[in-house]
Parts: structure tokens; sequence; C-alpha cells
């Protein structure tokens, strides 16, 4: 039986939206990050701490016995959605998601995976999966196949990870950042720096061995992309709420441009765009939650889905913004470049399409 998904966001999530909202308006907002993105340090200062730490972001997914705020994915979705809007600098889906839910998987036992996720949750130190950002869930086992004969590239927010979960033939390893070569690399996308990470003469600490290793980073790399949609939604929701604003306040012949028939007919189906994705977002972070049966299927749809519609609406809002929307200060540009660099990100739209064929038992889109 499938599961029946709750959409609608409680009192308690709305008031985490709000805080983190105010929190990145204070340390993240646009223009904070405009001035920091070729600067080769993207991240706002002191943002991480509070973040991770002050609001407790870090630990969301993390049950209180292991050190966390025992909440789940619907509330990570949320602070996912608001680190979208503002296209925030940071660790959270790389580290608090895919990481975290990583270990996770391998700390019922205690150990070594348990003590690393303490330290996350508080925000202490932060860590990532040394993979490529494009890896998609189906694509874990790949990761353990063969040792690495080279420098793992595209690796996202490695220049800001304390550890590195370093997948090997026999297991995976928490190795130290500072006994790993991080070389930053030069992404579409400057607001996620991307890094080749070479790791094969740090010994490290092993997690687990191969199987549980390659089933717990499966479940890793599904809640990322599950969550990862919620990313896209905020994305979304940002570029038609600025179009919308800004094509009220513009003028010409004497009126809004906004109340043209056809930028009202294109802002119509952007918004009935957003209302899909939100939709699917949200019934991938509650089928992640709930640990339904249906969930690779759910976080596929979503993935499918939203990847699409954040770069319509971005491109909509730079189209929209006329020639404000194609200069280096607007911030129209970096929403643009995340939704681009986000079709890639932990599979394709195209490959999550297979997956949604494959489970549902339907032809594969041609």
């Amino acid at each position: 039986m499938s599961h029946e998904p709750d959409l609608l966001h409680s009192d308690t999530q709305e008031a985490l939206r709000a805080a983190v909202r105010a929190l990145l308006a204070d340390r993240a907002g646009h223009p904070v990050v405009l001035g920091r993105i070729e600067t080769g340090d993207p991240y706002p200062p002191g943002l991480w701490s509070a973040l991770a730490g002050d609001i407790g972001a870090a630990g969301l997914l993390v049950p209180e016995e292991l050190g966390g705020q025992g909440a789940g994915h619907r509330e990570a979705a949320v602070v996912l959605e608001e680190l979208g809007r503002a296209v925030t600098p940071a660790p959270y889906l790389t580290g608090a998601v895919v990481a975290t839910e990583t270990l996770l998987a391998l700390a019922g036992g205690g150990g070594p995976a348990a003590g690393l996720l303490a330290e996350l949750a508080a925000g202490e130190r932060t860590a990532v999966l040394a993979a490529p950002l494009t890896t998609a869930p189906r694509g874990a086992d790949a990761l353990f196949a063969t040792p690495a004969e080279a420098p793992v590239r595209g690796v996202a927010d490695a220049v800001a990870a304390d550890v590195l979960l370093v997948p090997r033939p026999d297991g995976l390893y928490a190795v130290p950042a500072a006994e790993a070569a991080v070389t930053p690399l030069s992404p579409l996308d400057l607001t996620r720096p991307l890094a080749a990470v070479d790791a094969r003469g740090a010994a490290g600490i092993r997690l687990a061995g191969a199987a549980e290793a390659r089933a717990a980073v499966r479940r890793g790399l599904l809640a990322g992309a599950g969550l990862l949609a919620s990313e896209q939604l905020g994305l979304a929701e940002w570029c038609l709420e600025e179009t919308v604003r800004h094509t009220r306040e513009r003028h010409q012949f004497n009126r809004p441009v906004g109340s043209f028939q056809a930028l009202k007919h294109r802002m119509a189906r952007l918004w009935l765009d957003v209302v899909g994705a939100r939709a699917a977002a949200r019934a991938a972070a509650d089928a992640l939650a709930a640990r339904a049966a249906d969930a690779e299927l759910t976080v596929a749809v979503a993935q499918a889905h939203c990847s699409g519609v954040a770069v319509r609406a971005a491109e909509e809002c730079v189209q929209l913004h006329g020639g404000i929307g194609m200069t280096w200060e607007h911030p129209a540009h970096l929403v643009l470049k995340r939704a681009k660099a986000d079709q890639l990100a932990l599979g394709s739209a195209g490959h999550h399409q297979d997956v949604v064929a494959d489970l549902a038992d339907l032809p594969a889109p041609a």
C-alpha cells in the first residue's frame, strides 16, 4: 500500500521557517552572497554556527538519544526551502542531509559513526561524502567498486568540511579533511563550491564494511535527492514572488508591465508549475520521514518534476526583469546558476524519469 502524504506544515515547522528566514536575511542576504561569491570563500562568516548550533538545524534528522533535535525530513525540508530562496552558501544539503543520513544508517550500534554524528548534530564539525555531486542514489554501489585511481572530482562543499566520508572497496571511512588533498574547482554555481578530493594517502577510521556501507550511502543519497526538491522549490518560489513584485512596480505606457495579458499568462503558468513542485517536494519529504515503502518512487517523481520547474522559474525571472535581470549585480543570475547546477545534482531529471518508469512499471520516456 502506498503512503498517503501530509503536504501541510505544522505551526512548529512554520516557526522554524520564520527563524531560518530571519537568520538568512540578517547574515546572508543577497547583497552578502553577491559580495562573497568571487572571493574564493562564499560562506558568510558565522552563518553555519548560527544555523547549525543556535537554531539546531544541523541535527534535525538526528534522534535526541544521538545528540540531535529528534525532528525529521519534513523539518529539514523547511530549512532547505529557505536556503533555496536565499541561494545560501552553506553545507547543509551535503552535510546535514547526505552525510548525516549516511551516518544514521551506521550509528545503531554506537561506535565511531555515532560519535561523529553527535558532533555533526551539534554543529561542531561538518562532513561530506567524497563523491561527485552528480551521483544518484542508484549510483552508490559504483562508488565502492574499485579503488580510486585519481582524485574524486565534483565533490560539493568539500572545502568547508572537517571530515570526508570516503567510499572504498572494503567499506566507508571517515578521513580528516586535513589529511586529504582538496583542490577547489571552478563551478557554474559559485554558491556551492566544488572540489577534487584525493584521499588515497589517508588511512582514516573504518565506519562500516562494504555491504553495510553501500546501503548507508544509498540511504544518504536518496534523502539528499528527496530534499534537494525542497531547495528547488525554494528557488522557484522566490523567482515567482520576485517577478510578480517587479512587474507590479515596473511601469510602461503608464501601466504596470504585469498588467499586460502576455505577462499575466506567463506568470500564471509559472504559478501552476510552482504549485505542482510544492506538492511533489513536500510529498518526497513526507515519504522520507515516514520511511514509506514507495519513498524511492516519490523522490524520483519529485526530482523529475522540481528540477525543471526551478530552471523554468529562474529563466522567467531573468527574462521578465528585462535588462536588470541580465546584470551581475542582480541576484537573478545566482538563482539561475543554482537551478541549472541542481538539475544534475544527485541524478539528472532523465535518470529520475527512468527510475519512475522502472518502479511504476511504465514505458521508459522516449
